[in-house]
C-alpha cells in the first residue's frame, strides 16, 4: 500500500510542541495526525528543534508499518524519551576508529 505523508505544521502549548503530519492512503483518504514532544525535552536538549519534525515523522512511518490496510494509528501520539534517545544515537556521528601508530624510525 502506497502512502504520502506530510509535514502541515506545529503548534505550541503550556506544555508541548504538537505537529501535524497527513497522510493520504489510496483513494484520496486523507488522515490526519498529531505527535507531541514535551516542552521540557527541547529545554533540557534532548532534542533539537530542527529535528523534531524528523522525528515524529519516523515516529509516523513506524506505526504506520505496523498496521494492516483496514487499521490506522491512533490520531494523537506523544514522542517519548526512549524514542529521542534512539533518535539521537542513530543521528549522532561516531568517532572514526584511531589510526595505527607506526614505530618511529631509529
Amino acid at each position: 500500500m502506497t502512502l504520502r505523508s506530510e509535514y502541515v505544521g506545529f503548534t505550541t502549548d503550556e506544555t508541548s510542541r504538537i505537529y501535524t503530519m497527513r497522510v493520504r492512503k489510496p483513494g484520496g483518504i486523507l488522515l490526519e495526525f498529531r505527535i507531541a514532544i514535551d516542552n521540557q525535552s527541547f529545554l533540557s536538549k534532548k532534542v533539537r528543534y530542527q529535528d523534531a519534525a524528523e522525528i515524529c515523522f519516523l515516529k509516523l512511518e513506524r506505526e504506520l508499518s505496523l498496521c494492516d490496510e483496514d487499521s490506522t494509528p491512533a490520531a494523537y501520539m506523544q514522542i517519548t524519551d526512549a524514542e529521542l534517545d534512539e533518535y539521537r544515537e542513530a543521528h549522532t556521528k561516531k568517532a572514526p576508529p584511531p589510526r595505527p601508530r607506526f614505530p618511529a624510525d631509529s
